[in-house]
């Protein structure tokens, strides 16, 4: 059987990122730099397969970014909420800093990445997994053997790299999650093996004359 292939692209940077800003599920945009990366993914989308279709977060800034890097395919943006962001709940808008002074012992779970801490008004880390976890498998079941486009986010990619690697999801990160790079995955159903396998990963080749021009 052929394998679906997926690309996955977190979006653009935001100012929040350049401050190392927890976003969660807030709506921020695309700063100048997350705009000249997503014009660089446009750039290197032209050379690339032909995508069956092309989903988004319906997030702005994951949003805008898709809007912009595939207008030269000729394909509609589909709207994906399943591959928002995770909602950290009190954490949102808040660095790592201020979290660890207003929240300690929240953070501390954060931190820890305790599996069924919810922030007080947010989401766990068990949940947003099998949310990101299941919208996968509905799309590999309905683009099999087929390539398609995924725009999304930093916590939604950490959970899919997770998931091709079997590492368990309680333990600290240790890749890559780089704005507006190219995640490549391959899907194919076989019970004897992990179905999902990296192809590539966190690749940003498309991103260095886009960002010298902004410098």
């Amino acid at each position: 059987m052929t394998a679906t292939r997926f690309c996955i692209v977190r979006h653009g940077e935001t100012d929040w990122n350049a401050e190392k800003r927890l976003q969660g599920q807030m709506d921020i945009a695309l700063n100048v730099v997350g705009q000249a990366q997503a014009q660089a993914i446009r750039a290197s989308l032209k050379n690339t397969v032909a995508f069956a279709a092309v989903y988004s977060s319906d997030l702005a800034r994951a949003w805008h970014t898709a809007e912009i890097a595939t207008a030269d395919l000729g394909l509609t943006v589909l709207p994906a909420p399943t591959f928002r962001e995770r909602h950290y709940g009190t954490h949102q808008g808040l660095t790592s800093a201020e979290a660890a002074r207003t929240h300690p012992a929240m953070y501390h779970l954060h931190q820890a990445r305790d599996l069924h801490y919810t922030y007080d008004t947010g989401e766990s880390l068990a949940a947003f997994a099998a949310r990101v976890q299941g919208g996968l498998q509905t799309l590999a079941k309905r683009h099999a053997g087929q390539a398609i486009l995924l725009f999304t986010h930093g916590g939604v990619l950490d959970i899919i790299y997770r998931l091709a690697t079997q590492r368990p999801l309680d333990v600290p990160r240790d890749f890559p999650i780089p704005n507006a790079a190219l995640n490549w995955l391959a899907y194919a159903a076989n019970p004897a093996a992990n179905a999902w396998q990296i192809i590539t990963w966190g690749d940003q080749t498309h991103l260095t004359g886009a960002l010298e021009e902004v410098g």
